[in-house]
């Protein structure tokens, strides 16, 4: 039996929900943050700047029920929680590393293409 040719194109096709969970801001940033070892919740928090709880739980959870992050609870006092990229994870850790470096590398030129593109525009307001 042959496997299914998956096309990210079609809207029918699952391989877009993933890759869409995957572009997601949030997504990516955990799973940098990730790829230096395992976290604590708290310390996910703090490397990704900016992200609520609820935005970070709810992000974990579905990174979990994808199998690409694996949650780990320690039977101790205080309670502890880990979160880890499975090895399924792990695969993305150099695309999306490799993305981090790009933004930070090129949004010098970003924001001057940004600025010269909003220096010709004309708001549709005032013409």
């Amino acid at each position: 039996m042959n496997a299914p040719a998956w096309n990210v194109m079609l809207a029918s096709c699952p391989s877009r929900t993933s890759l869409a969970k995957i572009a997601n801001k949030w997504t990516a940033m955990i799973i940098i943050a990730l790829s230096g070892g395992p976290l604590r919740f708290g310390e996910l928090r703090e490397a990704v700047d900016g992200i609520s709880g609820k935005v970070l739980a709810d992000t974990l959870r579905d990174l979990e029920r994808d199998g690409i992050v694996d949650r780990t609870a320690y039977d101790e006092m205080p309670p502890r929680v880990e979160y880890a990229l499975t090895a399924l994870g792990q695969t993305l850790r150099v695309p999306l590393t490799a993305l981090g470096h790009w933004a930070e590398q090129h949004i010098e030129d970003v924001l001057s293409a940004r600025e010269s593109y909003d220096n010709r525009t004309v708001p549709s307001a005032l013409t």
